[in-house]
């Protein structure tokens, strides 16, 4: 199975200061499942991984998804389907409503994320998040 990767879960793993660090790294560290995001995603993991990590930090990012361990796609009516999704939950945000469609795409209801606003959407097959790694 494939599981949906947010930002926040990534940025919580290369940020041994952030609160949710300890958990996610455990969580991770389990996980044998494919972390998949879109580019909207990674661009804002790049961003927030150097900000809050410095050059180390985001090299270990770069080096990670060099070598794979989080998956990375995007289709050629991606951006149609995140409007659509955003318009609907606008508190989302583009990034987030990008998750959702690529949770369309990949056939999972399995998110990694801190954000708890994901409970108020459901997958566009009508089914509620399982949020990662609270729901594990």
């Amino acid at each position: 199975m494939t599981v949906v990767l947010d930002t926040n879960v990534v940025v919580a793993l290369y940020d041994a200061a952030d609160p949710d660090h300890q958990a996610v790294a455990g969580w991770i560290a389990t996980v044998e499942e494919d972390l998949v995001a879109t580019p909207l995603a990674v661009a804002e993991m790049d961003y927030l991984v150097a900000h809050r990590g410095g050059t180390p930090a985001r090299e270990a990012l770069w080096t990670d998804l060099d070598a794979g361990a989080y998956l990375v796609r995007w289709w050629a009516d991606a951006l149609n389907e995140t409007l659509l999704i955003a318009r609907r939950h606008p508190f989302a945000g583009l990034t987030d409503a990008s998750l959702v469609a690529l949770s369309r795409r990949v056939r999972t209801n399995r998110i990694a994320t801190l954000d708890q606003h994901f409970r108020a959407m459901t997958t566009p097959a009508g089914e509620g998040f399982v949020l990662l790694p609270d729901d594990a």
